[in-house]
């Protein structure tokens, strides 16, 4: 507010503005200069609050200040800096009526050397000196603000001011003061993203296994391996909106399309559940097959009429059998039961395309199998990867389908040539999995990837993965490598074990979940080329 005023205010009329409005610790905020206010707009309140307090040091009286203590303040270091600026709104008001009182005694000192900045000049200094008893203390006063503000604050003002046309208003105020900060901190015109914000939700209390969001983008269900389900929105707070406790393990999750509002949950005991999140109740509890009770995969056609249903389960010789369903959502009955050749096997992922005519599936025995829905039966499947699939996409243009796999690739295959890859590239293992959480002791938590390992923002062009500290965003290319690595999200202390990225018009929120529990939600600008 100071800053404004100080901005808007007609020169003429200074004094008075100043004398009756503005209490005088902050008359000198006009010594930056109109250029410097003028890009010192609102948001960057960091100004206002750092340089009144240097100010405010120079009005005690010259006995009860320690000689070291001007020469710190003024070195800009950013924690003094920081813990000034936030010690400084609540010390704005209290000092009001003690400051009135001193008006009368600082006025010569605060106004003339506001109104005597622009031309520089020492001459109104010397007349207040004559018209004040207190002459020496004046001449210190000016020393004072010369050393404060000589060249060296000036240059970290500049370097702020660049970096604030880099990085985001929305990052924490406190970060900017320290010049080296900002130097490091300027991010790159290359950048595609910037990260305006990240907030955390941390109501789970063990690993996650799955984190959606929905069609619209207004709510988030999370399932952990406890069996707790929370369904909760994050716009324009993050709230909880239904808690749901299973006393059967639940192996998987996926909101339905339409109506948007409703959950399918796949269990261990072979059920899948229709979960009505407004209405907080089971719409349905469906009894999928005795004989596969697991239910490792669920997705629902985009129409909103059938979902598909993926159930496995181990047999005495070790090798997991599979089916995969059909189901209607309507009459919650089964349609069909695809074939899968060579072998029963168990599918591990599912995902249909944008219009729900084709469906890609990846399974235990690394094949990716493709299903013509119209005719319900496969179209093609090809061997993709050595050892299991764990997740499946389709491109954007749906001409080509991405899959991760137990052998730590990630390869772009094109639908239109059975098993011709168009790009592969090696993730690191934290990537891919299985994902490993060391505890005291030699404590070892291994989890296998259950939720989707990747995701891809509304354009197609970059995909968020999973690491060991938080979520890592690619570009991809159409060369070697396939991907170039574009930004670290961070701000997991565990490894992260499912994503989704929700794209609404320019600003892409990043759901990372981690191994302890914890969902880190970042907000990404979009920065259009």
């Amino acid at each position: 507010l100071f800053a404004l005023q100080t901005e808007s205010r007609d020169p003429r009329d200074g004094d008075e503005m100043v004398h009756h409005k503005l209490p005088p610790y902050v008359q000198n905020m006009d010594r930056l200069g109109d250029t410097e206010l003028d890009l010192v707009s609102s948001q960057r309140a960091v100004s206002s609050v750092t340089t009144p307090p240097r100010n405010f040091f120079s009005f005690l009286p010259q006995g009860r200040r320690t000689p070291g203590k001007p020469p710190q303040v003024s070195t800009g270091s950013s924690p003094n800096q920081a813990a000034v600026g936030r010690k400084d709104p609540s010390t704005n008001q209290p000092p009001k009526s003690k400051e009135v009182v001193q008006a009368k005694d600082v006025k010569p000192t605060s106004s003339q050397p506001s109104t005597s900045e622009p031309a520089g000049s020492q001459q109104p200094t010397n007349q207040s000196a004559n018209q004040n008893p207190r002459h020496k203390r004046i001449q210190d006063h000016e020393k004072e603000r010369k050393e404060l503000f000589s060249k060296p604050p000036l240059q970290t003002q500049e370097k702020k001011v660049e970096s604030m046309e880099a990085e985001p208003p929305a990052e924490p105020p406190s970060d900017l003061p320290d010049p080296s900060a900002a130097e490091g901190g300027g991010l790159s015109t290359e950048q595609p993203f910037i990260k305006l914000s990240q907030e955390e939700y941390g109501e789970h209390h063990s690993s996650i296994m799955h984190c959606r969001v929905d069609c619209s983008g207004r709510r988030v269900a999370s399932l952990d391996v406890d069996g707790v389900i929370k369904v909760w929105s994050f716009n324009p707070i993050m709230q909880t909106k239904a808690t749901i406790m299973s006393k059967s393990p639940l192996l998987s999750l996926e909101w339905a399309t339409k109506p948007d509002r409703l959950l399918l949950l796949g269990s261990g005991v072979g059920t899948v559940r229709l979960y009505d999140t407004d209405a907080k109740k089971n719409l349905y509890e469906m009894n999928i097959d005795e004989t596969h009770p697991r239910i490792l995969s669920l997705a629902c056609s985009p129409s909103g009429s059938s979902f598909v249903c993926s159930a496995a389960a181990l047999s005495r010789s070790g090798t997991v059998s599979g089916q995969l369903l059909l189901w209607d959502t309507k009459t919650v009955k089964q349609q069909l039961q695809f074939s899968l050749e060579p072998e029963p096997v168990a599918i591990n992922c599912t995902a249909f395309n944008h219009n729900g005519n084709l469906l890609v599936t990846g399974a235990a025995d690394g094949m990716i199998r493709l299903f013509d829905m119209q005719r319900y039966e496969s179209a093609m499947s090809w061997r993709a990867h050595d050892g299991e699939v764990y997740s499946v996409e389709f491109s954007y243009d749906e001409n080509t389908v991405f899959s991760i796999g137990e052998d730590g690739k990630f390869i772009q295959w094109n639908i239109h040539r059975c098993g011709v890859k168009q790009s592969e590239q090696m993730l690191p293992q934290d990537a891919t999995g299985p994902f490993v959480l060391s505890g005291y002791s030699g404590y070892k938590q291994v989890q296998v990837p259950r939720g989707r390992l990747f995701a891809f923002d509304s354009e197609g062009q970059h995909v968020l993965t999973c690491s060991s500290s938080g979520g890592l965003i690619y570009r991809l290319t159409n060369g070697d490598p396939a991907l170039d690595r574009v930004l670290s999200l961070g701000g997991h202390k565990a490894p992260v074990v499912t994503v989704d990225w929700c794209s609404a018009v320019d600003c892409g929120t990043c759901l990372t979940a981690s191994m302890d529990g914890k969902i880190k939600l970042s907000t990404l600008l979009a920065q259009k080329s």
